[in-house]
């Protein structure tokens, strides 16, 4: 007995009110149509939200009404809040269209997926292999509260969300050699890549509404081409790009559509009527489509600039390679730590010199900003950033980031004093952490014992930065909306005052655990010839608060004018 799950009709997509409210499954249908009512999309794991939109929301927009040909007409969309009823339209007819091709668990042509596909022996997995935070042969999370014995029972929607997840972000390695694969031997595919969002950090820009957000992640210009199909308009096994059969290619993306619904997996659900309902417990995954790197029509990510003296020498010397390299996130880093990548518009991008990189904010977020005075400039957007980073040769999971940040629009603008506000901001944090990491490695000398290595265990900058991280994003919100040069500077003065006393605090803990025979001081040799150079914890101390009164300038100042920060 065949059964069905069409992503057009069943709701699947967990989304709340716009005005609030308790979050219900929708369908793609209500969400599309309906999507300046709703709010923000509620995932799994927020790896599946740039999944869900890149793979379905994001190009059946784009496919159905073409994109804004300018910035004129995109705020023209955007200003009415909610599509005309010509869109309306427009949507519900290509829907319509579609239909069978967004189907789940269709026999022919089930989405996202290859029809029939099989090993030689007929095995399959456990669903758990295409689900992120599962415990499955060598990819073990660190939390997981199932082992790879437990049988996965998924719900349909679950399993469309893993499916979309699972094109995006799997992991590299080998994969399931499969019947139709000429590149598969001895029943598996080797040299398989992570999927391609796994090679960047993701920006996501949000807004108000469902709507919002949708528009702010869809680039203008040139609509797509007549060779430019979204995988689920790709599935006859003539097309030369087709992704209902086994085979795959190494190629580049023919736009924007290919990209953002790269199958970078060959998948087959295995659904089956339990007590519980419908759900997949087995699945079988193959290799996929593969880019031979990101391809720069990419609009979601931050950008890295090769120095240019890189070019052509060293592991650089192939002249095929892109100048420009996708920004991946770093574990455990916040993203205003980056602001300097996320606040780099293409037009103004930092000069790269011969040996000196530079970067790029992603191309919606550089389009957010040349729209900044229409869209006002106290409009609340939110910048998400999410990647995976992989371990053991990126064939497991090491570890999911996510974070979210309040970005001032002005931030984004030309010559910006908010921009040059915030990035000083970020520097000064920066500097502060190495303040009291240079304070803990004077303390250690005049105890006798070396410093923290750089690159082993956690150092007590790692403690300011924490500190300083609610201080920083409430700046980055206050400064929404703010273009007078007094209230900018006013709100620096006000973050350095903050900042002068969490980074002492931080630095006070060290000198408190300090034993008292380390107040003595401890000479060392510098070598024959030079005198010895004497590390006293008084020392350690003033040259951390001259240190800090350079970094805060500002309060400073008016520390010595009016004594308001008088000590410490």
């Amino acid at each position: 007995m065949t059964h069905g799950f069409s992503l057009t009709d069943n709701p699947w997509l967990l989304l709340p009110p716009a005005a609030r409210g308790p979050a219900r499954d929708r369908s793609l249908r209500t969400a599309l149509l309906d999507a300046h009512e709703f709010g923000d999309l509620v995932v799994e794991i927020p790896t599946q939200r740039p999944a869900v939109f890149r793979q379905v929301l994001l190009p059946v927009v784009l496919d159905a009404l073409g994109r804004p040909a300018d910035e004129r007409e995109w705020m023209e969309w955007f200003s009415a809040g909610r599509w005309s009823q010509e869109q309306r339209l427009k949507l519900g007819e290509y829907l319509d269209t579609h239909s069978g091709l967004f189907d789940l668990f269709d026999p022919v042509q089930p989405f996202g997926q290859v029809a029939g596909m099989r090993t030689a022996k007929d095995e399959t997995k456990n669903a758990g292999l295409i689900v992120a935070t599962a415990a499955n042969g060598n990819n073990v999370p660190l939390f997981a509260s199932r082992t790879e014995g437990d049988t996965f029972s998924l719900t349909p929607a679950q399993a469309a969300h893993w499916l979309l997840h699972t094109q995006c972000w799997d992991t590299a390695a080998i994969k399931t050699g499969v019947v139709g694969d000429p590149k598969a031997k001895a029943g598996k595919t080797v040299g398989n890549p992570t999927g391609p969002l796994g090679q960047m950090g993701v920006t996501l820009l949000v807004g108000t509404t469902l709507f919002e957000t949708l528009l702010l992640n869809l680039p203008v210009g040139a609509s797509p081409t007549s060779t430019d199909l979204p995988q689920w308009r790709r599935r006859d096994p003539t097309h030369p790009h087709s992704t209902g059969t086994p085979q795959w290619q190494e190629r580049v993306p023919e736009g924007l559509l290919d990209l953002w619904t790269w199958q970078a997996r060959r998948i087959r659900l295995f659904p089956e009527m339990t007590d519980e309902g419908l759900r997949v417990t087995r699945v079988l995954v193959a290799a996929g489509d593969r880019m031979p790197y990101t391809s720069e029509t990419e609009p979601q990510t931050m950008w890295r600039i090769e120095p240019s003296g890189s070019r052509g020498t060293g592991k650089n010397k192939r002249g095929d390679l892109p100048l420009r390299r996708p920004l991946r996130l770093q574990p455990g880093k916040a993203a205003w730590r980056g602001l300097d990548a996320l606040l780099a518009p293409e037009r103004q991008f930092r000069e790269v010199g011969k040996n000196t990189s530079g970067f790029a904010t992603s191309k919606v977020l550089d389009q957010a900003g040349a729209l900044a005075l229409d869209l006002d400039e106290a409009y609340p957007l939110r910048v998400e950033l999410s990647g995976i980073a992989y371990g053991n040769q990126s064939a497991v999971i090491d570890d999911v980031m996510f974070d979210a940040l309040p970005l001032p629009l002005a931030a984004l603008g030309e010559d910006s004093d908010v921009r040059s506000a915030l990035l000083e901001v970020a520097e000064q944090a920066e500097q502060l952490a190495t303040a009291v990491n240079h304070l803990s490695a004077d303390l250690r000398r005049a105890l006798g014992t070396e410093p923290i290595p750089w690159d082993k265990g956690q150092r007590p900058g790692e403690l300011v930065l924490h500190a300083l991280d609610p201080l920083v994003r409430r700046l980055l919100a206050g400064m929404r909306g703010v273009d007078d040069p007094e209230r900018i500077e006013a709100g620096q003065l006000a973050w350095e005052q903050l900042a002068w006393r969490r980074s002492w605090e931080v630095a006070d803990r060290l000198l408190q655990a300090v034993p008292v025979g380390a107040f003595l001081g401890r000479s060392v040799s510098q070598g024959e010839g030079k005198p010895e150079r004497t590390h006293r914890v008084s020392l350690a101390e003033a040259f951390f608060l001259k240190r800090r009164a350079e970094i805060l300038h500002r309060a400073d100042t008016v520390r010595k004018d009016d004594g308001a920060l008088r000590g410490q």
